[in-house]
């Protein structure tokens, strides 16, 4: 399954997501970001390559749903509530998104 973590800058949340997918056998994960200035920032090809879309925050959702209504009109959108205060590979982050991607990712462990 293809995965997709947005966030807004894609340095800590988005980017820590998809280093937890590394070499997983089941999912391949990439990551972008909504703003300007993003290390990557998201694109209708990301969207249109994942099969499920993870946002960190509301404000994401809505971003993507602005820019790319159109590529999101068949796709799975999560809300995943987690603030912008964590740095990458911070471990409460870590254990933060294992914890509420468990719930859509049956074969995350």
């Amino acid at each position: 399954m293809r995965i997709l973590f947005v966030c807004s800058q894609n340095k800590w949340r988005s980017l820590t997501a998809e280093r937890l997918f590394d070499d997983h056998p089941h999912y391949e994960a990439r990551s972008a970001g909504t703003e300007p200035g993003a290390r990557v920032r998201v694109t209708a090809g990301h969207l249109g390559w994942a099969e499920i879309i993870f946002v960190m925050e509301r404000r994401h959702a809505d971003r993507l749903r602005e820019k790319f209504a159109e590529e999101l009109h068949d796709k799975s959108m999560v809300i995943l509530r987690i603030p912008d205060k964590y740095p990458f590979g911070d471990s409460t982050l870590i254990a933060l998104l294992q914890l509420k991607l468990k719930e859509h990712l049956p074969l995350l462990s």
